[in-house]
């Protein structure tokens, strides 16, 4: 005799939010943030709802509000998460080095390569920007206002600084900025999602060597060339 399998059936929202809490809330919330990161860079905001994150997470819908009562609030804490993250930190702080000892060459390599690992290892939060840009999505302005703008007036400022003191010519130091990472984001995301590199098919560029020639063609453009600082040893 043959027996069929019957489906199990699917838990109870009380069941689903015992299981739930097995895990710790810390651990909970940011297990959904990433769930929700790898959805939203898969499907986009539009394409994905609450519902979805939660079936993802193994949770009750309801456990998702418990830790952000709005769909703002995870994506503030989307942002938070990046912008928070160690090597982002620590990237931070080299930029920071190189703002104070006055080190043209360091600062622009540094903004470089972290730009150019960031999108080789982790793709989800430029997916996420495209998506976010394209769909007209809220978090495309919160992050820009809180990441990208922070950082191009931390930078203006310096270039800003670097023409009083007679370093860098006299150029608009917000061009300058959208100048340097418009090149370096462009290769980045020409690489990534074309698989195309510098140069002809058969040459390859690793990060380093990327970094390294677009300080030397941005700092050609505005540096001084009668500054030791900024030539090339």
């Amino acid at each position: 005799m043959r027996y069929r399998t019957m489906p199990l059936p699917s838990p109870s929202p009380e069941a689903a939010e015992k299981q739930a809490c097995r895990m710790t809330a810390e651990n909970r919330r940011q297990q959904i943030i990433d769930v929700a990161i790898r959805l939203f860079s898969q499907k986009g905001f539009r394409g994905t709802t609450t519902k979805e994150i939660a079936l993802a997470a193994g949770v009750n819908e309801a456990i998702i509000f418990r830790h952000f009562a709005t769909k703002r609030d995870l994506y503030s804490a989307i942002i938070d998460q990046k912008a928070c993250a160690t090597e982002m930190v620590a990237k931070q702080a080299e930029v920071a080095k190189a703002i104070e000892q006055r080190n043209d060459r360091k600062l622009f390599e540094t903004l470089a390569m972290h730009i150019l690992e960031s999108h080789d290892n982790d793709d989800t939060f430029m997916r996420l920007m495209f998506y976010s840009a394209l769909e007209g999505h809220e978090l495309s302005d919160m992050f820009f206002r809180n990441q990208v703008a922070e950082r191009y007036r931390e930078i203006a400022t310096y270039i800003k600084e670097r023409i009083h003191e007679g370093a860098f010519r006299k150029v608009d130091p917000n061009i300058a900025v959208r100048a340097f990472f418009g090149m370096v984001i462009h290769h980045a995301q020409t690489k990534r999602f074309f698989n195309q590199s510098l140069g002809d098919q058969k040459s390859t560029f690793s990060n380093r060597i990327a970094a390294e020639r677009f300080t030397d063609l941005f700092l050609a453009g505005i540096a001084n060339p009668d500054q030791p600082g900024n030539k090339r040893k």
